[in-house]
């Protein structure tokens, strides 16, 4: 038999980073993140949130898409394994459809070799990071101090 603990709150760490976030800035950063994964999504989305961002989530490229339009996010967090349409592509039709001049673009995602790294930022990316993504990167990412080439996690 093996017994195991009741789990603790749901992401302290996430909790205390909205404190930090709130106390910090008053301005809320527009993210949209695209991912097919619905859960992955779903987390992604309360971080930023807790970090102080407004954020809308989709699924697919179409989503994506339209979100643009209505939401008009400042910077987008884009899964490149996306079903349909992938996130290269997508990020390609971001760029033609944005109206917005410094619209960033980050690929997150479980694609982390160079030749990935080359290919995103041929794709239109501004920025590579490799899942899981800690708070601390998604900290980075929000504040644009994030690395293509650099190391993540």
């Amino acid at each position: 038999m093996i017994r195991l603990p009741l789990a603790g709150p749901a992401l302290p760490t996430v909790e205390l980073a909205a404190a930090e976030a709130h106390s910090s800035s008053s301005e809320r950063c527009r993210v949209l993140a695209v991912d097919d994964n619905r859960d992955a999504a779903r987390m992604l989305g309360q971080a930023l949130g807790a970090l102080g961002c407004t954020v809308q989530v989709v699924h697919d490229g179409a989503a994506a898409l339209a979100a643009l339009l209505a939401f008009s996010p400042e910077l987008v967090l884009l899964d490149i394994g996306l079903p349909g349409m992938d996130g290269y592509e997508l990020a390609r039709r971001l760029r033609l459809a944005s109206s917005h001049p410094a619209l960033r673009i980050v690929a997150v995602t479980g694609y982390g070799q160079s030749s990935d790294r080359v290919r995103s930022r041929a794709a239109g990316f501004d920025d590579h990071v490799v899942k899981p993504v800690s708070l601390e990167i998604l900290r980075r990412v929000l504040a644009g101090n994030g690395s293509l080439n650099g190391p993540q996690q």
